[in-house]
């Protein structure tokens, strides 16, 4: 009389048991997260940034507009006050000491601008 084998079928049923215990928490877990809800207000308007270059002798134009130094400050805390705060992108030349934009971000961050974009040098 024959008998079966059980030996494979032992092994093929720990095998899948092995699979089912490790796969089984990653189907059963549940990945939380806040959705955007509707509302009925209108969205905010997108303010244009604020667009400050700095040159290498020293001279800083204000949206294409010339600006001294001492008028940077009174220019950064209108900004600051405003509703919306436009962010300040502020592009320094080449040649342009470091010191020279360390004192605009500064100046920047007394006056309360959260949002400064730092671009390439032009």
């Amino acid at each position: 009389m024959a008998q079966i084998n059980v030996t494979p079928l032992v092994d093929v049923l720990l095998v899948l048991l092995i699979i089912f215990m490790i796969t089984s928490p990653i189907v059963t877990h549940k990945a939380t997260m806040d959705l955007p809800q509707l509302s009925s207000k209108s969205p905010l308007e997108v303010v244009p940034p604020i667009h400050l270059g700095i040159h290498p002798d020293g001279e800083m134009d204000w949206n294409g507009t010339p600006i001294r130094a001492d008028q940077l400050a009174a220019q950064l805390s209108i900004a600051a006050s405003r509703a919306q705060q436009p962010a300040l992108q502020i592009e320094a030349a080449d040649g342009v000491a470091y010191d020279s934009v360390a004192r605009v971000l500064a100046k920047a961050k007394a006056q309360g601008l959260v949002r400064i974009d730092m671009l390439g040098t032009r």
